[in-house]
């Protein structure tokens, strides 16, 4: 359990951009910051961060919050492990309680298997560098591939053990659980319930997260003559999804957007080499056939992809599907064939960088003119054969989701295969409209309640890595499920977001509840601002006017997360006046000083004492204004930055959600004149919201009292009807009153 003095510490040090940048490359537009979502498939930026709200929200998934919920959607962690998450990264020293045996059992799984990764690679690398066997071994066949020990420690490289239960018997020692080792797959059980390394014998390359969190391996055996694959992979797992990944991602994320642009490979050592000769914006699928989840991550920080090929052509065709599958991302996309006999891994080392990039800048080249050129080496003079080429050349334009980049790429393509441009926009747009019901009929599918067969999960090691292009080990991700999560004793420790929406969450809409929904969002945004100065001299806030409002006709917010969120405004007023006491004499001890210093320098001055006196009250008054907005900025701010940082999620998305603003003005509306905003007009706009909501009650309590008129009329009870056509009367009178506060017309907030 992590005290609020050190989360108030972490949130104060933590800025939102900077955090959210480590997985999305990020561009300023206006106030906020705009990326590619990290949660669902976004070809165009849909990924809003705002710095001044400290908080982020995809406009198109929903999905967002702060810091600390963008790093427990995106890590799958707990809240209090998010925090330190944070609190790492900020260099914030955290003191929490010791747990008890009950909270410890309850640590997650998923955890716990990060962590005895991370024992496993420093296992590993101690092992490489620190033992005889591992100098002999494995940092021979390093030094023989020409690696140097400045890249073996940048990537964690490292050696396991000839023995057979070397990595086992030290994490028992340890007292690292055994389950965790064969859950990852470091481990294997035998017979009479024994237990033996997978890795046994082979130099290790870990496989960082795009955040930096060991999730798996890849091992190279070192032995000849023996019959068994050269790499193994870790098998799939909870915390690994090898379609997910790529090697390297998490040493290349930064060249990759600094660049604009990230360099495909194959093997481990084709990415090592190439950082070795200073190309540091480059990743490797790891010998495994490009995924759709692959592309996103690379997505993420580029729109540009160069794929490096060697000139293997079996191998360089059966890998063209990974072009398809980039177009159908919508990245840009160049291909560079090396010279004959040579891999990246190889021409890297005989190259510096400047001659490497070079090199891919004079021989890179657009996919639709590779592509051609090497299907119709094999075609010939063959009709039958050059028609099933433009065939396949047409599917891949197809699948570019911009109707612009497809045009120039038909045009292109007419050209090179010398065929009329209208008969390729014709069979273009058979194949879209074919896929497009293809798509209709699948969603109706899935609709009426059907998924597809989901094949299990094996637990074998894959094959992957290295320049050796192994077969693909052929694994299905297993479905991913959240892991239970520790209660800690007076606050629910918060799961990562779930991945419904948030109207899912929240109790069902009202009628009502767009009037409520526009109470609260001034709660949230403004609560303990000053709202109305009283007769006495003192200040009303915002959350106090609303609730005196509301209390003087006896009205009750009808969906419970509202009014959860009411009694959490007036629970944190006393903490919140705390806090703006100890803020006030710190900014006033702050301007007495400015005020001295500012006096000082004016007495020097030349002139006549009128003037300097004038001058002199002018800045006592400016300084004054100064430090009362800077208080009444913390104090405007206070609920925003607690309710968006709550630990239930349900809260504080929905806090997201009231303060994010998907549109703002253009420097065009504000260049020649000062737009007012909402903040000026708040004294209008709250007492309206108000009156709003009492209105619409007030229209259900009518439209109740009609419905009963009429079921009394038809029971022919004549008591009853003028009874009811009374409180009508009284109601619409009411009604009447209320329309001449609020306006001719009444305007519902959007």
């Amino acid at each position: 359990m992590i005290d609020q003095a050190t989360i108030d510490k972490i949130m104060a040090a933590t800025d939102i951009v900077d955090v959210v940048s480590d997985f999305v490359s990020l561009r300023r537009r206006g106030a906020n910051y705009w990326g590619l979502c990290p949660f669902h498939d976004d070809k165009s930026p849909s990924f809003s961060v705002s710095p001044s709200k400290g908080v982020c929200k995809c406009f198109s998934c929903g999905k967002g919050g702060s810091a600390i919920h963008f790093i427990m959607e995106h890590e799958q962690l707990s809240y209090y492990e998010a925090l330190k998450y944070l609190a790492k990264k900020y260099n914030i020293e955290v003191h929490e309680k010791e747990l008890t045996d009950e909270e410890k059992q309850k640590r997650t799984e998923r955890e716990s298997m990060f962590v005895i990764n991370a024992f496993a690679q420093e296992f590993f690398s101690h092992s490489l560098l620190e033992t005889e066997e591992g100098r002999s071994v494995g940092m021979a066949y390093f030094r023989e591939r020409g690696f140097n020990e400045d890249i073996i420690r940048k990537f964690g490289l490292g050696y396991s053990p000839e023995k057979r239960d070397a990595l086992a018997q030290e994490a028992k020692k340890r007292g690292y659980k055994t389950e965790f080792l064969l859950k990852t797959g470091l481990c294997r059980e035998g017979q009479h319930g024994s237990i033996y390394d997978l890795f046994a014998g082979r130099v290790m390359f870990p496989v960082y997260s795009v955040s930096g969190k060991v999730v798996a391996f890849g091992g190279r055996i070192l032995k000849s003559g023996v019959k068994i694959s050269k790499y193994f992979n870790s098998p799939e797992s909870d915390i690994y999804h090898k379609s997910n990944e790529l090697y390297g991602i998490y040493q290349a994320k930064r060249a990759i957007e600094k660049e604009r642009c990230c360099y495909l490979v194959e093997g481990y050592t084709d990415v090592l080499s190439m950082h070795q000769s200073g190309i540091e914006n480059v990743v490797a699928s790891s010998g495994t056939a490009l995924t759709p989840g692959q592309i996103r991550l690379i997505h993420r920080f580029t729109d540009n992809i160069t794929v490096l090929y060697d000139g293997d052509a079996p191998g360089i065709k059966a890998s063209l599907r990974g072009i398809d599958l980039i177009l159908q991302e919508g990245l840009n996309i160049k291909v560079v064939l090396l010279p004959d006999g040579e891999d990246p891994d190889s021409f890297s080392k005989s190259q510096s960088a400047e001659s490497f990039r070079k090199y891919i800048k004079e021989h890179e080249t657009d996919f639709i003119r590779f592509k051609t050129q090497l299907l119709l080496e094999d075609a010939g003079e063959d009709p039958i054969k050059r028609a099933a080429i433009i065939s396949n050349i047409v599917e891949s334009i197809s699948l570019i989701p911009d109707a612009i980049v497809r045009s120039v790429y038909v045009q292109e393509c007419s050209r090179l295969l010398q065929i009329d441009e209208q008969v390729l926009l014709s069979e273009l747009n058979k194949r879209r409209q074919k896929r497009a019901e293809q798509q209709s009929t699948r969603e109706r599918y899935q609709a009426a309640g059907h998924r597809p067969a989901q094949p299990a999960s094996t637990q074998q090691p894959a094959v992957a890595g290295g320049n050796e292009s192994p077969a693909e080990g052929g694994e299905t991700p297993p479905p991913h499920a959240l892991t239970d999560i520790p209660v800690a004793p007076d606050a629910a420790e918060v799961a990562p977001i779930a991945h419904d929406s948030l109207t899912q969450r929240v109790a069902s809409r009202s009628p009502l509840d767009k009037y409520e929904r526009e109470i609260i969002r001034y709660i949230v945004r403004y609560g303990y601002r000053n709202l109305f100065e009283t007769s006495e001299g003192s200040w009303q806030k915002v959350w106090e006017y609303i609730t005196d409002e509301l209390s003087i006709d006896h009205i009750e917010l009808s969906n419970p997360l509202y009014k959860q969120i009411m009694e959490l405004t007036a629970a944190q007023r006393e903490h919140e006046a705390q806090q703006a006491s100890a803020l006030r004499s710190e900014l006033q001890a702050k301007s007495r000083q400015r005020i001295d210093e500012a006096i000082e320098q004016i007495r020097l001055e030349s002139g006549d004492i009128a003037d300097k006196q004038r001058k002199e009250s002018e800045a006592q008054e400016r300084i004054l204004g100064e430090t009362d907005e800077e208080l009444q900025t913390f104090e405007t701010n206070f609920l925003e930055r607690y309710f968006t940082t709550y630990p239930d999620t349900t809260i504080s998305l929905l806090a997201v959600d009231l303060v994010s603003e998907k549109y703002q003005l253009s420097k065009v509306h504000t260049k020649f004149q000062k737009i007012e905003s909402e903040t000026d007009r708040l004294w209008e706009l709250i007492p309206r919201a108000i009156y709003e909501l009492k209105n619409a009650i007030l229209d259900q309590a009518i439209k109740q009292i009609q419905e009963q008129i009429r079921e009394a009329s038809r029971n022919k009870d004549d008591k009853r009807v003028d009874e009811l056509i009374e409180q009508n009367v009284e109601l619409n009178q009411v009604r009447t009153t209320l329309a001449k506060q609020i306006g001719d017309r009444i305007v519902s907030p959007k």
